[in-house]
């Protein structure tokens, strides 16, 4: 793929100002499509703003090709760094030893490069052990027996001198590996990847491509899966598809589309790493839910997902609510202390706090009918574990 010609860089929640020939319409319309929509506000040229473009990058990080002569790159507001240090725990992918290397690199597309490679690499070894197989059902008409012969359907059909068998194929064609496959897929077709890096990918693609069917995956397919003595090194690989599956726009088709985006929902990033990194630090005598459905109505046709919860492990009781907010200049507004005091009274707890990746001055403590709503910071623009630190403390004294 061709270099673009204009790269035009917007850091997060910051507004630029653009010259009325240095975007363009196609452009704007571009980032109206759905798959586009909320990560970039475009206000177009009028009188009134002196003949300029006006963009304004949301809660997102990542690259954008909107044309084949122009691209937004969206900055986040944290380091390069500490961006990566997020990546880690909410994908889970610290059992990786990535080196200094990629941590020190200066952009998202260097990040997703070398995790690209340290991907590939990880497969081609795990190819070269021999990849995971598993026995499958099968249920053909053969022309030999093989298996389990089906008397019955034989003589409903005495004309047909193929057999119906009922067997178990052992074969690498299993979701464990197709996952993988999809993913490379998606890495090599994403255009992000220099001539250094593609060819590994490539060849771990073909290495497992060859033994598997290339089926579309969605970023939760990596989840809750069950691994043991056969496919345990699966895990980490499945962990880093993951995050690669969820930050490469829509995954559920295969299409023509020459590049997607790379792009990084830092709302989602924020949440998730709030609670991977309070389930690795978190005291003793504490248990940590993430995403816990709260049933409600006459049939519990409905429910709220609170992000965390944590309760006291020996006897169940909820001790805190915890819900996070990726605001700049973030202050407590109706509807989230609304949520969180729902998300108390259907727990019975009397604590609850939104998390922030920073707090205004004037930040305090509401209190509604006996439930507290405290307001603590997890930063994103320092230290990360002596934030988390700070942050253990903070809802440590709650609860």
């Amino acid at each position: 793929m061709t270099p673009v010609e204009q790269t035009v860089v917007l850091q997060e929640y910051r507004s630029r100002s653009l010259p009325e020939t240095a975007f363009s319409w196609e452009a704007a319309e571009i980032l109206a499509q759905s798959q586009y929509r909320g990560m970039v506000n475009v206000e177009g040229p009028t009188p009134l703003n002196g003949r300029q473009w006006r963009l304004t990058a949301q809660g997102w990080a990542g690259f954008i090709r909107l044309t084949e002569t122009l691209a937004l790159s969206l900055q986040p507001k944290t380091s390069i760094r500490n961006l990566f240090g997020l990546f880690e725990y909410a994908y889970r992918l610290s059992s990786f030893d990535f080196g200094h290397g990629l941590i020190s690199t200066q952009s998202l597309q260097e990040v997703y490069e070398q995790l690209a490679s340290v991907l590939a690499r990880r497969i081609l070894d795990r190819s070269r052990k021999g990849l995971y197989r598993a026995y499958l059902p099968e249920d053909q008409r053969l022309a030999y027996i093989r298996g389990r012969f089906d008397v019955p359907a034989s003589v409903r059909r005495p004309w047909d001198a193929n057999l119906r068998c009922h067997y178990h194929e052992h074969t690498a064609d299993v979701e464990e590996n197709q996952i993988l496959a999809w993913t490379l897929w998606r890495i090599v077709r994403s255009g992000y990847c220099r001539e250094r890096v593609l060819p590994v990918v490539r060849q771990a693609y073909r290495a497992v491509q060859s033994f598997t069917s290339l089926q579309p995956f969605s970023p939760d397919a990596c989840d809750e899966r069950l691994y043991h003595r056969l496919n345990q090194d699966y895990r980490p690989l499945h962990a880093l598809s993951r995050f690669f599956l969820a930050q490469s726009g829509p995954s559920h088709y295969i299409g023509d589309r020459q590049m997607a985006p790379f792009v990084v929902n830092m709302a989602q990033l924020y949440e998730q790493f709030v609670a991977e990194w309070l389930i690795a630090h978190k005291p003793d005598g504490w248990r940590v839910k993430k995403q816990a459905s709260l049933s409600y109505g006459s049939h519990g046709q409905r429910s709220f997902r609170p992000d965390i919860i944590v309760e006291d492990a020996a006897t169940g009781r909820t001790l805190l609510v915890l819900d996070t907010k990726y605001k700049v200049n973030a202050s407590p507004d109706d509807a989230d202390i609304a949520q969180t005091v729902a998300y108390a009274v259907m727990t019975g707890c009397r604590e609850t706090a939104l998390i922030y990746p920073s707090l205004p001055e004037n930040a305090e403590t509401y209190s509604l009918q006996g439930i507290c709503v405290h307001s603590v910071a997890f930063a994103v623009d320092g230290d990360l574990e002596a934030a988390g630190r700070r942050f253990l403390a903070a809802i440590g004294e709650m609860a």
